[in-house]
C-alpha cells in the first residue's frame, strides 16, 4: 500500500517536518506517520490501515509536492499473530554483506570517515537512514548559514541609506521563498555527497542500523541487510533535547528542525535557551523584523565564551531589539485567546508572561543511539549515561569498533566530527593517531559573528596561570568602517612566560574567517612575535589580529 502526499492547492510544496516512524514499524490505522508543513499549517500523515511500514520515501526538511509517494506499508503485517512471526507476510529478501568498514550514519563525521577510508583502499559500506549530510547539511549548520544570509540581506537593504542607496518603495520577506533558498542549497550540498560516494566505489545503503553483536549489524530497508565488517565506526549525531515544560506539545511551538521548514513569517517570537540555537535564530528573526524575546535560564547568554564578549553580545542583541531575560525558568506554555502563545517564566521569585506568535525551543542536543542496540555490542557509555565513551583514538571499550561526532559527546561541532572520522580511519589503518582539542574553532553566527578558539580569559583565571590580553576594536579599523561594521573586537591571550598565543576570540564582522588565523597560531604554538612580524594586508579588517598582537607588548599603534 502506499502512502502519498495528499493535494496542496495551486500546486504548492510542503516541506516534510517530524517523522513519526520507522522501516519495520507496526502501525495501526489512523497512526501518525509524519508531519507535512504547508502554507496553511501542519498536515498530519496518517496511516489509512494498519500494517508494516516497508519504506520511508521521504526525509525530515525536505520539500515534497501533491502525489509524491512518503510511505510503503505492507497491509498483510497487520494481521501476524506475532511480530517474529515466520509466516509468509514476513518474509522478505535478505542480503549478507561482508567488508572492510562498515560506517554507521552519514553526517560530517561519517561521510568524511567513509571517503577518506576508500580513498586508502577500504572497502567501505556506509549505512544511512535520512539524507547524506546528517544534521549539519540538512536541519543544522547549512540551513541555519542560508537563513542567516538572507537576514543579513534584509538587514542591509534596511542600512542602504548609510551608503546613500535609497531602495525604491517598500520591500518585503518572502518567507516561502528563503526556506526554497535553503532547500536548494541543502539539495546541492547532498546531491555534492552523493556523487562522491559512488566516485569512491562507497557502497550505502538507506535504512536504520542496528547492531545484533559485537561483529553483525542488521539493516531493514526494501530488504534486510546483515553486514560483517572488521571495523565499524558509529556516527549517528545527536537529536534535540526535550525538556519537561508543561505546553511544549502545543501546535505554536516548534524545534529548530520545525522552524527551517516554517514558510510563515511570525510577527513575534519568544526563544526558550540562549546558547548558539537560541542566539543564532534570535538575531536571524530580528533582522527580519520579528520581535523577538529570549528566555535563559543562566545568568549569561552563550555561557561557553569569555564574560566580556558575552557581555558585548547582550549589550548588542539589546540595542538590535531583542529582549532578553537571564536567571529565568521557563515553567509552562499556554494557549491565548487569539492563538497566540503565553510563555510562563520565573525571575527573581515573581512570575512573569511573555506573549508572541510562536515559540522556538532551543535548549540544545543531546547524543542519538536510539535504535541502535549498542548494548548487543556491548559498548559502555560516557559519563551521565550519555553517548559512547572512547579514547583519544576514538576507539570504544570494543576493539574494533570507533564512534566520532555527536554520539560521542566531546563537543558537539560538525568540524570536529570529520576530524575524529579521520582519526579513527588512521587507527584502523595503524597509523596510530590521537585526537587534539586544544585549539578547536567554534563560531556563531550572531549580528555580528562571535568566533574562538583554544582559552579565554575566564578559563586562564580558573586555572591561574600567568597571561596577558590584549584587543584591538573595529571602530578603528579602516575596512570595517567602510563596509559600517564597527561593533566587536578581536582578543588575543599570550602565555606570559613564553610569548606563546593560547586562545582567542573575535566578535565583530568576519569573525567567522579571521577566527582561521588564530587558530593557526594556537595550534602551532606561535609567539607575539610571529604575529607582529607578519604583514597584514590593508585595508582588511584582519589587520585587527596585527593591533592585537601589538596590545600583547609595546600597544596598538592605532588606538
Amino acid at each position: 500500500m502506499e502512502i502519498k502526499m495528499p493535494l496542496l492547492p495551486g500546486g504548492k510544496m510542503g516541506t516534510v517536518g517530524k517523522i513519526n516512524v520507522k522501516v519495520g514499524e507496526i502501525v495501526a490505522e489512523k497512526d501518525e506517520l509524519a508531519q507535512v508543513e504547508t502554507g496553511k499549517g501542519n498536515k498530519t500523515i496518517k496511516a489509512p490501515a494498519g500494517g508494516k511500514i516497508c519504506k520511508i520515501c521521504v526525509c525530515e526538511g525536505q520539500k515534497i509536492a501533491s502525489d509524491e509517494l512518503m510511505f510503503e506499508i505492507s497491509e498483510a503485517e497487520a494481521n501476524c499473530p506475532e511480530a517474529n512471526c515466520q509466516c509468509a507476510c514476513q518474509e522478505k529478501q535478505s542480503e549478507n554483506i561482508t567488508t572492510d568498514l562498515c560506517v554507521i550514519g552519514g553526517g560530517p563525521g561519517g561521510y568524511v570517515a567513509a571517503i577518506y577510508a576508500a580513498k586508502q583502499g577500504l572497502k567501505v559500506t556506509l549505512i544511512e537512514k535520512g539524507a547524506l549530510g546528517g544534521t549539519c547539511l540538512n536541519v543544522g549548520c547549512i540551513p541555519t548559514k542560508a537563513f542567516v544570509k538572507s537576514s543579513e540581506v534584509c538587514r542591509t537593504i534596511k542600512e542602504a541609506p548609510v551608503f546613500g542607496i535609497y531602495p525604491q518603495g517598500d520591500f518585503k520577506v518572502d518567507m516561502e521563498k528563503i526556506v526554497a533558498h535553503k532547500d536548494e542549497v541543502r539539495a546541492t550540498l547532498v546531491g555534492g555527497i552523493e556523487y562522491l560516494m559512488n566516485k569512491n566505489k562507497i557502497q550505502v545503503i538507506k535504512g536504520a542500523a542496528r547492531f545484533a553483536d559485537q561483529n553483525t549489524v542488521i539493516v531493514e530497508a526494501e530488504k534486510t541487510y546483515v553486514i560483517k565488517a572488521k571495523d565499524y565506526i558509529v556516527s549517528t549525531g545527536s537529536k534535540t533535547s526535550k525538556i519537561p515544560i508543561c505546553g511544549i506539545d502545543l501546535p505554536f511551538v516548534m524545534d529548530s528542525t520545525a522552524a527551517l521548514s516554517c514558510s510563515e513569517l511570525p510577527k513575534s517570537i519568544t526563544i526558550i535557551g540562549g546558547g548558539v540555537i537560541g542566539m543564532e535564530f534570535a538575531f536571524i528573526y530580528r533582522n527580519l523584523g520579528v520581535q523577538v524575546n529570549v528566555i535563559e535560564f543562566l545568568d549569561k547568554l552563550l555561557t561557553m565564551l569569555d564574560s566580556d564578549i558575552s557581555s558585548e553580545i547582550l549589550q548588542i542583541a539589546s540595542e538590535a531589539g531583542i529582549k532578553i531575560r537571564l536567571s529565568s525558568k521557563v515553567t509552562k506554555i499556554q494557549p491565548a485567546i487569539n492563538d497566540q502563545a503565553v510563555v510562563t517564566f520565573e525571575k527573581d521569585g515573581k512570575e512573569e508572561i511573555v506573549v508572541s506568535d510562536k515559540v522556538l525551543v532551543a535548549i540544545g542536543r543531546e547524543p542519538n543511539l536510539e535504535g541502535l542496540d549498542s548494548e548487543k555490542a556491548g559498548l559502555e557509555k560516557g559519563p551521565r549515561n550519555k553517548g559512547l565513551q572512547v579514547d583519544e583514538g576514538m576507539r570504544t571499550n570494543v576493539e574494533h569498533i570507533y564512534a566520532v561526532g555527536d554520539v560521542t559527546n566531546i563537543i558537539q561541532l560538525a568540524h570536529i566530527a570529520s576530524r575524529q572520522g579521520l582519526v579513527a580511519v588512521d587507527n584502523i589503518l595503524g597509523k596510530n593517531c590521537q585526537m587534539d582539542y586544544h585549539a578547536v574553532p567554534n563560531v556563531i553566527f550572531t549580528s555580528p559573528e562571535i568566533a574562538s578558539v583554544g582559552l579565554n580569559e575566564d578559563e586562564c583565571q580558573a586555572r591561574k596561570l600567568d597571561y596577558v590580553a590584549a584587543r584591538s576594536g573595529f571602530a578603528a579599523n579602516g575596512k570595517a568602517l567602510t563596509m559600517n561594521e564597527t561593533k566587536g573586537y578581536v582578543k588575543l591571550i599570550k602565555d606570559a612566560k613564553t610569548n606563546k598565543i593560547i586562545g582567542g576570540s573575535v566578535i565583530g564582522v568576519d569573525a567567522s574567517t579571521l577566527i582561521a588565523a588564530l587558530a593557526i597560531a594556537v595550534q602551532n604554538g606561535l609567539t607575539e612575535e610571529n604575529l607582529t612580524e607578519t604583514i597584514f594586508a590593508h585595508p582588511t579588517v584582519g589587520e585587527t589580529i596585527y593591533e592585537a598582537a601589538l596590545g600583547l607588548g609595546i600597544g596598538a599603534l592605532h588606538e
